[in-house]
Formats: C-alpha cells, structure tokens, sequence
C-alpha cells in the first residue's frame, strides 16, 4: 500500500509542462514526466489560461522530448489543445511527439467528429424530393426495359438452339412453381369463390335472383379472380424466391464467375425460371378457376335453396371459351411479369445481406404493381373490343 502511494507521488512529481515565450506571439510548452492515469496530470485549462490572457499568441509549441511515458490521458490532452487552437486560429506545432501518439492522432483526424448527427434527418426540399423521383423512376425504367432486352434476346437464341442451361433445373421450377404451389392456390382459391358467392347472394336476394350466384362466380373466377389471385400468390411466392436466390447467388459472386466461365447468367439462369412459370401460370389459374366455381357451390347449394344440378347448370350456359382464354391468357402474362421481375431484383441485388432483403420486397412489389397494371389495361382492351 504504502509502495503505491510512493509511485503516485512520483508520477505526480514527474507530471509537469513549463511554459515560455519565444517570442511576442510564440509561447512553447515543455512536457516533462510521466503522463499516465492515476497522476496529478496538468489540465487543458493551463494552457487555455495562457491564451486567454496574452491575445497575441499566435503561435503555439508542444515539445515533448523529456516525456518518459504516456497513455490514453496524453493524448486527450493533446486532442484538447489542438481544437482549442483551431478555434482560436492559433498555429500548433508540434516537437518531438512519441510515434504511438502521432499515429493515434493521425487516425482521430481521419473520421471527423460529426457535429450535427440530425443532418442526415433533416426534411429535403419539395424540389429535390421531386427531382430524386424524376431520376430514380428514369434510372429505374430504363434498366427495366434493357432486363427485357436481354430476356427476349435469350429467348431467341434458346429458340436459335444457342442457349445453355440444364434441363434439370427446368423440371425444378416446374416443380416448385406447379405441384409445390398447389395447396395455398387451392386455400385461396377456394375462399375467393366463397367471398363472391357470399357478396353474390346478398345483392341478388333482393331480386329473388339467387339462381344467378353461379354466373357471377364462374364469369369472376374465369375472367379476373383466378388469374389474379394466383398471380399474386405466386409473386409473393416464387418472385420473391427467384429474387432472394439469385440475390444471394450474387453475394457469393456465383453470377461472377459464370460471367468469367462465359456462360451468360440470362441463359442459365433466368430462361429456365422464365419457362416454368410461363408453362405452369395457365394451368394453376384453369386450376384456381375451377375451385373458385366449387367455393361457389359450397354457398349456393349449402345455404341457397339451390340444387348442385340447377348450379352447375348455370355455370355452364354462363361460361364460354372466350372467358376461359381470357383468364388462361391473363394467367401466362402474369407469370411472365413475375418471373422477369423476381430475375431483374435479384441480379440487381447489392452484395449484402440487407440488399438481397430489399431485392426481394422489391421484387414482390414490383410483380404485384405490374401484374394490377396488366389487368387494368386488359379491362380496357376488352371494353374496346366488347369481350
């Protein structure tokens, strides 16, 4: 105990800085000792004392040649004097500083201390957030029409025999986009036909035209439910996971080194997952139609005073070829807008965990945007052409 109270009073002895005037606008100051924590160390205000009482200091000279030791408390010091300095316009020189601390100091000035930590949060301007949008959709329309591009491209060549990609990872999507989706299809498909008969029902009970129950369901399901629910289903499912694969394929910089390899990443890997889904999209929505019809059923006949023979008699003068087509077709467009904008996010994806999150929901939202905006300029070409 007694040991140690010597050695603080040591180090406090050996702690000290002399100040001297070199000349009417130069003071230099001589650091001596022992600089460590658990000393009586001088403070900062010392040498601010000094400067607030002789204005002419222009110049100021730290020599450290006697300094025997130092630590972290050295170098605070050090750190407070020279911002007090470059607040005063005082010129700082430096003498004889130990290598560790002008390394140290070196890296403090590296990375600037950050005074307004609110200016990131700051409101931006109406003009620049309008100007920010204007770039950002022009930036982002054309790399979607250049995705295309490329897409319909490779489908030429796969059609010119040119093409490579396995055949196996063919019959993988397929599987994964067809058979594997076919229970949440079926769920929601299902409940969508129970919604419109319920919604069916009700209006048309008001005219005693409840026989009517099963021409609405089958016209909604076949021209615009099936393929539109399926649609969405698939973009939160198979979009989201074309983009979250490929996404990661691009961290692990696997798209590198098929680029390296010369195998064009559009071949191998968006022409097979373009294929499945533009083979399997119809037959899901032809499946999603013809539950969505048996959801009706289940209401009409269960609730209704309606016999399964007088509904599915209804739905069979009530639908044509021409609102099977329209939803079949709508089916093999959707799956094309998914599986471009699940390919396009993902190999867009920055290479970052957090990047391939954001690739996915990007992909989603854009397959959904895409798949309401078809829709709606299907409605308006069938209102032209009276389909």
């Amino acid at each position: 105990m007694n040991q140690h109270k010597k050695l603080c009073e040591e180090m406090q002895a050996q702690s000290k800085i002399e100040f001297s005037h070199l000349s009417a606008d130069t003071l230099l100051a001589s650091i001596s000792g022992t600089w460590k924590i658990g000393g009586r160390l001088p403070a900062p205000g010392e040498v601010l004392e000094r400067f607030t009482a002789d204005p002419k200091i222009k110049n100021f000279i730290i020599n450290s040649i006697d300094l025997q030791g130092w630590d972290t408390t050295f170098l605070t010091f050090i750190s407070t004097i020279t911002k007090e300095c470059q607040k005063r316009n005082i010129v700082l020189e430096m003498q004889e500083l130990p290598k560790g601390v002008e390394r140290l100091l070196h890296l403090a000035s590296a990375v600037p201390e950050q005074r307004d930590t609110n200016q990131k949060n700051r409101r931006k301007s109406f003009t620049y957030v309008v100007g920010e949008s204007a770039v950002g959709f022009y930036t982002s329309t054309v790399e979607m029409l250049s995705f295309i591009g490329e897409a319909t491209q490779a489908v030429f060549n796969f059609l010119l025999g040119k093409a490579r990609f396995r055949r196996i990872d063919l019959l993988i999507y397929i599987e994964e986009s067809g058979a594997e989706s076919l229970p949440i299809v079926t769920l929601i498909s299902v409940l969508v036909g129970l919604i419109l008969a319920f919604v069916g029902v009700v209006q048309l009970k008001l005219f005693g035209a409840q026989i009517y129950v099963a021409n609405l369901v089958a016209i909604a399901m076949a021209r615009e439910m099936g393929a539109l629910m399926t649609g969405i289903i698939m973009a939160g499912r198979i979009g989201a996971a074309y983009a979250a694969q490929l996404g990661t394929m691009q961290v692990n910089e696997e798209i590198d080194a098929l680029n390296t390899m010369g195998i064009d990443p559009m071949d191998f890997l968006v022409l097979p997952r373009l294929f499945a889904l533009i083979l399997m999209m119809p037959l899901l929505t032809l499946y999603a139609d013809l539950l969505g019809i048996m959801g009706g059923a289940i209401v009409g006949v269960g609730i209704m005073d309606i016999t399964m023979v007088q509904y599915f008699t209804q739905t069979q003068e009530s639908l044509d070829l021409t609102n099977m087509a329209l939803g079949i077709s709508k089916g093999g467009i959707y799956g094309i807008i998914i599986a471009l904008s699940g390919c396009m996010r993902g190999m867009q994806s920055g290479r970052s965990a957090a990047a391939v999150g954001e690739a996915t929901t990007s992909a989603v939202v854009t397959a959904i945007v895409g798949i309401i905006v078809t829709d709606g300029v299907f409605a308006v070409l069938c209102d032209a052409l009276a389909l």
